[in-house]
């Protein structure tokens, strides 16, 4: 189910320590991927010291764009849930220094909760 809800645009949560192995390159000595989650091909990784949003670009997604936003950044979040005639949910993050906040569609409400409660454990 995971895979197909990550192709229709619902967030489906990753394996952390698959993850873990696979940036090693990018995390800090201490580091570690506690939650992830995917969209589409985009993902969002929470570790013990930051937000990390991943772009996959392209037709085969090899080329990434990696935003790293220490929780000390995350200024407020909020969350639009689906309703009657809107079907998709939609999160927003604002990051000190920053006018326009960072925004994620998602097709249903199920995983954005989860990401939500993430966000309040790890920025407030």
């Amino acid at each position: 189910m995971g895979i197909l809800d990550g192709l229709l645009g619902n967030a489906s949560e990753n394996d952390a320590q698959e993850l873990q192995q696979e940036l090693t390159q990018l995390l800090a000595p201490g580091e570690q991927v506690e939650k992830a989650y995917a969209i589409i091909r985009d993902q969002i990784i929470f570790t013990n010291k930051r937000l990390m949003l991943v772009d996959k670009q392209g037709v085969t997604g090899k080329k990434r764009e990696i935003m790293s936003v220490p929780y000390r950044s995350i200024e407020r979040f909020s969350m639009e849930t689906t309703g009657h005639f809107d079907l998709d949910a939609e999160l927003k993050i604002w990051i000190r220094g920053q006018a326009e906040p960072l925004s994620k569609t998602f097709r249903d409400d199920r995983s954005i909760h989860d990401i939500c409660r993430a966000l309040a454990l790890y920025a407030l």
